[in-house]
């Protein structure tokens, strides 16, 4: 499968910022322990983070004809970006949300996702085994 993976607005200060919540990894080493972990090796990745909403939605875009599915970290741009929900929606290609903290658990305007209906699944407060999870899942989802 052809797998791609879009970060979010402050995701490229993972392993400096909010350490308690976020770990002490950086992006660049979370995304090549996915892609080396014994699912990935089989597949191939393409990673992108953006502080920019714009930015996202032309990297979901421009990356539908390749892409087989999607796993996104949009950060704060979960909770009410709906033109990257649109984005999604409009690619039909199978998209997993994922947040490295407890959404749930955090500030109230946290505990909402827009993007949750057009994703088949979503993955909180488990952390870097949340991208983990959510491939795994893309994985099952197009083997049936």
């Amino acid at each position: 499968m052809n797998i791609l993976v879009v970060n979010g607005p402050n995701l490229n200060f993972l392993g400096k910022r909010n350490i308690k919540i976020y770990g002490d990894e950086t992006l660049d080493e979370l995304m090549v322990w996915l892609e080396t972990s014994a699912e990935g090796k089989s597949h191939s990745f393409k990673f992108y983070q953006s502080n920019h909403e714009g930015v996202i939605i032309d990297i979901i875009q421009d990356e539908s004809l390749w892409a087989d599915g999607i796993i996104i970290n949009p950060g704060a741009l979960g909770h009410y970006s709906y033109a990257i929900r649109d984005a999604l929606d409009s690619v039909s290609i199978p998209s997993i949300e994922v947040h490295i903290s407890n959404i749930k658990k955090r500030e109230n305007f946290r505990k909402k996702s827009v993007l949750k209906g057009v994703c088949i699944g979503q993955f909180y407060g488990k952390g870097k085994l949340g991208y983990l999870k959510a491939l795994k899942k893309l994985i099952g989802y197009k083997s049936i």
